[in-house]
């Protein structure tokens, strides 16, 4: 059987070659162009790699264009209808929805490690009472390996598969710590009998004096946005993740660096971003001062929360989380603060604008999250690490698969030099 592919030529010397195209199961088709350094001593230049597939996988896919999202084939709105998070993490970490058994196992063991070694707990005293949220998370999730050394061999699946289970069960318990440490607050201790995202809250705003009223429509909100940010195919931080573990790192240490990543404002920090823009637009009534700014193309404003990288389409987890949003603004009683107002005024004119519709600068996910979490009571500082707790299902999902491919090779870009040419060393006597 013939296998299509396309030829390139170099039309300096005439060599040619047929580079084999790779179908996926959905979206574009891809150039397998590793033979051209070999046979016409050439590589691509993709900056960014914004053309470029990193790698093969089956977890997550994304068509940009019409504004789709799935989880092993699952479409993202009927998983967050539906779905619970530990249901997500199951099926990202095991390419299927598990039974009833399955669940109920897979529950249970992640029950059995959400609790912090002791001396992971007396870590957080190194740092200081102003840390950044997200400066801790990275070392604490790097400093697991120390304290789990029991599961560290990366050969051995069992030993992947425990790693996992560890850090989905460990991050919230870490990122509770971390709101709790730099609050002054003492540290809560997990609890088996409740629900993962309870369970999360629970360790967020209990206090021991007294009992913790748990809001049915403030938990599931989080949950929905966990399920919404479990994973995003391709991005930097999980690139990252993989890029990392191609060196045959352990996990926490490609977790960490996910989470590195994560913190950058391009990547992690946008839900953030959008608090901060509602801050500063401080009411209702300077919303069209404020769009007037940044239709100026010499005005560096920026609008927040608006628009997306991958998605030319309205992003599908922002049509989940808006109504999510919504019931907890309502159940809360806040649609009538004025940070709120702002941003549902903000999304009313910008869904009717002409100049927002002709560039698909619809509100995006982090539009809605930040809200939520706003909404929640979380600091602004901790928005990102509530990111890496629902990513780092994906990240280990990921590295999971990378770890199961047979020929695994260390990652390795190229780059195009356009620096000096050789030449010899001068002493420093003869430099003029």
């Amino acid at each position: 059987m013939n296998k299509e592919t396309v030829t390139i030529t170099d039309n300096r010397t005439g060599k040619s070659i047929d580079c084999p195209i790779k179908k996926g199961t959905h979206g574009p088709s891809v150039i397998d162009c590793h033979q051209l350094p070999s046979k016409l001593g050439l590589f691509t230049f993709d900056p960014a790699f914004v053309t470029t597939a990193s790698c093969e996988s089956k977890i997550t896919f994304i068509d940009g264009e019409k504004g789709i999202l799935l989880y092993r084939g699952y479409p993202i709105e009927q998983l967050a209808q539906h779905s619970s998070y530990p249901e997500v993490c199951y099926l990202l970490l095991y390419g299927e929805l598990p039974t009833r058994e399955q669940m109920d196992n897979f529950n249970h063991s992640i029950s059995q490690h959400t609790l912090l070694h002791e001396g992971l707990v007396n870590f957080y005293k190194g740092f200081r009472h102003d840390a950044h949220p997200m400066a801790m998370l990275v070392g604490v999730v790097g400093a697991m390996s120390g304290y789990y050394p029991d599961a560290l061999d990366i050969q051995n699946p069992e030993h992947r598969n425990m790693s996992a289970v560890r850090l989905i069960a460990k991050l919230p318990t870490i990122a509770a710590k971390i709101h709790k440490y730099l609050i002054g607050q003492p540290y809560v201790y997990p609890r088996n009998d409740l629900s993962y995202v309870a369970n999360f809250m629970h360790m967020m705003f209990s206090v021991p004096m007294e009992p913790y009223q748990f809001n049915e429509k403030a938990t599931r909100a989080l949950e929905i946005m966990l399920i919404l940010h479990a994973d995003h195919e391709q991005n930097a931080s999980t690139s990252t993740v993989r890029l990392a573990g191609s060196s045959q790192a352990h996990p926490f240490s490609c977790v960490a660096g996910g989470i590195a990543t994560l913190w950058g404002p391009a990547h992690g920090g946008a839900n953030e971003a959008v608090i901060r823009m509602l801050h500063d637009i401080k009411h209702p009534k300077n919303i069209q001062e404020y769009i007037r700014r940044f239709k100026d193309k010499d005005d560096p404003i920026r609008l927040m929360g608006f628009g997306h990288r991958v998605y030319k389409n309205y992003d599908p987890r922002a049509k989940i989380i808006r109504d999510s949003c919504y019931n907890l603004l309502e159940e809360l009683g806040m649609k009538q603060h004025v940070l709120f107002d702002i941003a549902l005024e903000l999304e009313r004119i910008a869904l009717e604008d002409e100049y927002f519709i002709e560039r698909k600068l619809y509100p995006n996910v982090d539009f809605y999250s930040g809200m939520i979490l706003r909404a929640l009571g979380i600091p602004l500082n901790m928005f990102t690490v509530m990111f890496a707790v629902a990513r780092t299902v994906g990240w280990v999902a990921q590295w999971m698969e990378m770890m199961e491919e047979p020929n695994l090779k260390i990652g390795r870009p190229r780059q195009l030099y356009t620096g000096a040419q050789r030449r010899d060393y001068v002493q420093v006597e003869e430099r003029i």
